[in-house]
């Protein structure tokens, strides 16, 4: 892989010296931070999602989940929070496993639409919640080093169930999502 990514560099740069002795190791790290970055792929979701049985059906909020991607159209990160509230129908999840299904989808190539709908399609399909919602915030590099040359903050969500159709709930679950 550092062979490409040396290829890569040479193709994308006007003058880049690999064989300086400062350069000599570039391609070779570059290959690992990608790796590192998308490791995403290799996770086993149906290993990683403990549940317990719910001790009511009062909402859980587990809120500002930090995460970092790489977008799928210019392979540059993005990064942000997810907060996501759900109400069980008889189980939860263990409260680090949450973060773990972000990173997990994160850390794939990746559109913050898409991270969006994958994390509360898993949630729905390991819970089955009476209802899930999830919002994602995020700053895209592509957007800030390149074309408008912008830091404009992104923000996604989607809802299932309770709080698609009950939306006393849904602003409920917003405004502790915010606090």
């Amino acid at each position: 892989m550092a062979i490409a990514a040396a290829g890569l560099l040479r193709g994308a740069t006007r003058g880049v010296q690999l064989d300086e002795e400062v350069n000599q190791n570039t391609p070779t790290r570059m290959a690992k931070a990608l790796g590192e970055l998308l490791d995403g792929y290799d996770t086993d979701l149906t290993k990683l999602c403990t549940t317990f049985p719910a001790p009511s059906s009062d909402m859980v909020i587990v809120r500002d989940i930090p995460f970092s991607s790489m977008c799928e159209h210019h392979v540059l990160p993005f990064r942000g929070t997810v907060s996501i509230a759900y109400v069980p129908n008889g189980k939860i999840i263990g409260l680090s496993k949450v973060p773990r299904i972000v990173r997990a989808f994160s850390r794939r190539l990746q559109v913050q639409e898409r991270l969006t709908f994958e994390v509360a399609e898993q949630l729905d399909e390991v819970l089955n919640p009476q209802g899930v919602l999830v919002v994602v915030e995020g700053v895209h590099s592509c957007a800030e080093l390149r074309g408008i040359e912008t830091r404009a903050e992104m923000v996604t969500s989607h809802c299932r169930g309770l709080f698609r159709d009950d939306q006393a709930l849904r602003a409920e679950a917003m405004a502790l999502l915010k606090r």
